[in-house]
């Protein structure tokens, strides 16, 4: 099959973007290759279903910019395609003098990033809208929210589909040349599909896709799994909003928190622990492919190097339910152990550098035919359809 645009992962930032591509190139055609059955079974299915509008990012970076565009755009695309989805609010909760001024600097990024009505909380204050919650103080963000990104997957490929592009599931990409001004993806069972110009929205599997165009990267992908414990029904009284801690600045990792959940119930975490394999949900998934590319890598050594203290922890947590309460009770003091039981876990697609830095920005690659999304962290779902914008106005820019 032969098309303009080749885009290699069904995950919602290649969804976006295939969209997009059709939206702001008419009369293109498009193609995406995924090599699940369904689109979104990954990190766009695996994640909190949290709506992130931009508070936590550095004024001016393309993760602040995008996400506080983003944010406006799904929002609207829920409320037009009828996708479950809530404005809820969240409360970011200081918990010590240490943390009330990290508090304030936070409430300035995110009036610089241009966040409306976000509002400062004294204790009592607080307390009226969390009488659970512990800290002295608070920071109100109304814009943030909760959503079913899964229908926003399944609504994309139908729009996708109804404007005469073509979705292939079930299509590994195996093979990429690029001959004559075409690229040339041979896949596991669908045969080969020629593009002019290529997409690699390939997620957890980035840096081996870039790989097989032809790119020599510095970073790797390096995967961590989140686990997340869900509230009891007697432990959800406990909790009415979305309650995030403050972050602190020497661990490269948001902390665990709070989520209310769309369809119902309300979440824990995560914690975040190496996963011995790109899509291991479990502890007990191990992909040796995987775990030898993870291990192998110098920037993961660098990395726990850097930090021991929060690598021990976070295993910690990952084995002792205790011990993760005891986390989860930092924001609210009054959750005990049996007030959470196991729930679900999500694994990021962590671009890291060979330094042991992990890169927070989103990374875009251009190359005259062709351009690679290296890096994709949250608040990428949220910021799914400003990703894709972005990347066909680079596309755009080019020809």
């Amino acid at each position: 099959m032969n098309t303009d645009y080749l885009v290699i992962g069904g995950g919602i930032v290649g969804l976006g973007t295939a969209w997009r591509l059709q939206t702001m190139h008419p009369g293109s055609h498009v193609c995406l290759l995924e090599k699940e059955l369904e689109v979104g079974n990954h990190q766009s299915g695996n994640n909190s279903g949290v709506l992130h509008c931009g508070l936590y990012y550095k004024p001016g970076s393309t993760k602040a910019i995008l996400a506080v565009r983003g944010i406006r755009q799904m929002v609207e695309f829920c409320q037009e395609a009828n996708i479950a989805h809530e404005v809820c609010g969240k409360l970011v909760v200081a918990c010590d003098d240490a943390e009330l001024g990290r508090l304030r600097k936070l409430e300035d990024r995110g009036r610089q990033n241009g966040l409306e009505g976000i509002e400062f909380l004294g204790r009592e204050a607080m307390l009226e809208r969390e009488p659970n919650v512990g800290g002295i103080a608070a920071l109100r963000v109304p814009q943030e929210g909760i959503i079913d990104y899964p229908a926003v997957c399944r609504e994309l490929r139908r729009r996708i589909e109804a404007n005469g592009g073509d979705v292939q599931t079930g299509a590994r990409v195996t093979r990429l040349e690029h001959r004559g001004g075409e690229w040339i993806a041979a896949t596991t069972s669908k045969g080969d599909f020629t593009g002019r110009f290529l997409v690699n929205c390939a997620g957890l599997h980035c840096d081996r896709v870039a790989g097989l165009a032809g790119e020599r990267l510095e970073t790797r992908i390096v995967p961590f799994r989140g686990e997340y414990y869900k509230l009891t029904e007697a432990g959800e009284g406990l909790v009415r909003h979305l309650i995030y801690p403050v972050p602190d600045p020497q661990f490269p990792f948001l902390g665990v928190h709070f989520t209310r959940l769309i369809h119902g119930g309300i979440e824990a975490g995560p914690n975040a622990v190496l996963a011995f394999a790109r899509e291991g949900y479990r502890k007990t998934d191990v992909n040796l492919r995987d775990l030898f590319d993870a291990v192998t890598y110098p920037g993961l050594w660098r990395f726990v190097a850097k930090h021991p203290r929060m690598t021990a922890l976070e295993l910690w947590q990952s084995f002792s339910k205790r011990r993760f309460c005891r986390a989860l009770q930092k924001l609210v003091p009054n959750i005990r152990v049996s007030d959470i039981e196991p729930g679900g876990a999500g694994v990021r697609a962590q671009a890291m550098a060979r330094e042991g830095e992990l890169i927070q920005d989103f990374c875009l690659i251009e190359r005259p035919e062709a351009l690679h999304v290296l890096n994709a962290p949250s608040p990428a779902a949220t910021a799914s359809l400003a990703i894709g914008e972005e990347i066909v106005r680079q596309i755009l820019e080019t020809k």
